[in-house]
């Protein structure tokens, strides 16, 4: 009984981690931990340490992918580092202030995070250069990394989980079904 507990606690935590991801809370780090307790759990059957260390390289990787995405693009459009900056800070605040453009849970977040990533660049590119068509090319390249670096983060959540829960569910079914009890019959 407790490991179809532990099971179903393990999927709603890794589905909870993703969705997360997709708003730009750590939640590679999240399944990272879920795959360490529940390694521990199981006595380090499922998940041995080599895979505990594959899942947090590609939680790093995650995290790398994620900012050098929206980075990389705003520079490739010609942006300052006060319009990356700015691109960086309007999707943090943007996730938070402007959910309300979409009111769909994390849809609305992430067209919230994409339009403070586009304001955000666009605002400190014309601070800087007050040229409009460079600040709104600017503003789109640095939407666009973003974006990519969510569906490449979200990609990774979900190959994490996978992992996580294809190793949890293959324990389970290798566990007998019943403890080997033998009851002593005695005969008169």
């Amino acid at each position: 009984m407790w490991d179809t507990i532990i099971l179903i606690l393990l999927t709603l935590w890794c589905l909870l981690s993703i969705a997360a991801t997709m708003v730009r809370l750590p939640g590679t780090w999240a399944i990272l931990l879920a795959a360490i307790a529940f390694a521990w759990w199981s006595a380090w059957e499922p998940l041995g340490p080599w895979t505990l260390v594959i899942l947090a390289v590609v939680a790093i990787v995650g995290e790398v992918l994620e900012f050098a995405s929206s980075v990389l693009t705003a520079r490739r459009a010609g942006a300052t580092k006060q319009a990356t900056w700015g691109a960086l800070l309007g999707g943090i605040l943007g996730a938070f202030f402007l959910s309300f453009l979409v009111p769909v849970p994390l849809v609305g977040t992430v067209a919230g995070a994409l339009a403070g990533c586009f304001l955000g660049a666009v605002l400190a590119e014309l601070a800087v250069h007050q040229r409009i068509g460079q600040s709104t090319r600017v503003g789109v390249f640095s939407a666009i990394g973003f974006g990519l670096g969510l569906i490449v983060k979200v990609g990774l959540a979900i190959a994490m989980s996978g992992v996580v829960l294809v190793s949890a569910f293959s324990y389970r079914t290798a566990l007998p079904s019943s403890p080997n009890v033998t009851v002593p019959v005695s005969v008169e």
